[in-house]
């Protein structure tokens, strides 16, 4: 029975970065992770979409001492896309505006941010496949941008 027990605790081990993975999409930039998000910024800007923040984790770090390898969140989004979705559930400003994270691990520079599918799972909000739709291939788009080459 144990045996079993640890078998099954092994593999669902295994299989949690799986589902982790689903959640996020995560792409490689050949930028450092600064840059990715001052080519986003660009893109964002030249589309008209307001960029309301940018984090910049790796100094709040180094703010208290600590070290952090170069991470930083955007925080930016289009009222014409969110309104609608926060009008569906007002708990979706838990999440709005969008969010991507770029950072830098093992030599590389990634850019990440949630699926808008999984936010409409999150939020159960089952009348807005439109919206989901648009602002994933946004999403795509302006992400893929930024890190072109």
């Amino acid at each position: 029975m144990r045996l079993l027990i640890l078998a099954v605790t092994l593999t669902l081990a295994a299989l949690l970065p799986a589902f982790a993975d689903d959640r996020l999409v995560v792409k490689n930039s050949p930028y450092g992770a600064s840059e990715t998000l001052d080519r986003l910024t660009e893109v964002l800007s030249a589309k008209g979409i307001t960029v309301f923040a940018r984090v910049d984790h790796a100094a709040g770090a180094a703010k208290v001492g600590q070290e952090l390898a170069p991470t930083q969140l955007l925080i930016f989004g289009n009222p014409k896309l969110g309104t609608p979705l926060m009008q569906a559930n007002r708990k979706m400003g838990l999440d709005l505006p969008m969010k991507v994270l770029a950072y830098e691990q093992d030599g590389k520079t990634f850019i990440s941010y949630v699926r808008p599918n999984e936010l409409k799972a999150r939020h159960g909000i089952a009348d807005r496949d439109k919206v989901f739709q648009t602002m994933t291939g946004a999403l795509d788009n302006l992400t893929n941008a930024a890190i072109a080459k």
